[in-house]
């Protein structure tokens, strides 16, 4: 440990001037927008032209729900611990319902046989990856 005092890494009075100057020469014609200030309507108007903004209209396997998958087993893995766990659709129908979302079912799946107990709540359980085969 060295004994210098903060001011080392402070610039010089001089050198401040010196960057004051140059900042205030290259100032920005434009300012920026205010955190709290409305975005101008030719951003709102590119978002809505862009082609991707459509790209999400179709759930993924894991926003749907039982009733609308049509495969006959439906799978889950463990990105942690590396674990696969099937089950039928007919089967989860029966545990879970109908209307119950895949990704609560994967999830519950996955919690109910998990390996990765730390005891944090953070850190605790399985991360779900959903393939339907």
């Amino acid at each position: 440990m060295t004994d210098r005092p903060a001011t080392w890494r402070m610039p010089t009075p001089k050198q401040m001037a010196k960057m004051a100057a140059t900042i205030g020469r290259s100032a920005p014609a434009k300012q920026g927008l205010a955190p709290d200030a409305d975005l101008p309507p030719e951003y709102w108007q590119a978002l809505l032209e862009d082609p991707r903004a459509e790209a999400r209209a179709v759930p993924s396997g894991a926003a749907l729900r039982l009733s609308q998958i049509s495969q006959h087993i439906l799978r889950v893995n463990c990105r942690r611990c590396g674990r696969v766990i099937e089950i039928q659709k007919a089967d989860a129908v029966r545990l879970y319902g109908r209307e119950a979302l895949w990704k609560n079912v994967g999830q519950r799946l996955l919690d109910n046989t998990c390996l990765q107990r730390t005891g944090r709540h953070e850190e605790d359980g399985c991360w779900p990856s959903f393939d339907m085969p």
